[in-house]
């Protein structure tokens, strides 16, 4: 089960690293495309400031890409393995998952780069708990 209190937690549903009360995205949806990349400066919560330094997240571009080839290669097992299409309706499915998934990878390839440098801290999301009460 996924829970507040686990790195998952944070990277599937891109919340605040340290204290997981908050999005980091301006928008939840991954979908508005104009807002995809648009997040805010810190947590109003914890304070937690997400741009460690400038250009932090172009790290999350190498993590993309292993994000999109897992992408691609469940699409390529699906469509050619197991629904037993052809070597050409494989690549056109691994072209949709890609192009229709863009967001969602880019998202999550900035959650999991930014959970690999910050953990979640237990003291900090019950402090900033308490002070929102």
């Amino acid at each position: 089960m996924i829970r507040k209190g686990m790195k998952l937690y944070s990277i599937l549903f891109g919340v605040c690293p340290k204290c997981h009360q908050e999005s980091m995205y301006q928008n939840k949806n991954p979908y508005a495309i104009t807002e995809v990349i648009k997040m805010n400066k810190t947590c109003s919560h914890c304070k937690t400031k997400y741009q460690i330094e400038p250009s932090f997240f172009y790290g999350s571009m190498y993590v993309s890409y292993a994000v999109g080839i897992a992408f691609a290669v469940a699409a390529f097992i699906i469509s050619y393995n197991i629904l037993g299409s052809s070597l050409i309706t494989a690549f056109v499915a691994i072209m949709a998952t890609l192009i229709g998934l863009f967001p969602v990878i880019m998202r999550l390839s900035r959650n999991i780069w930014i959970n690999i440098f910050m953990s979640y801290d237990k003291e900090l999301a019950e402090k900033s708990t308490k002070a929102k009460s």
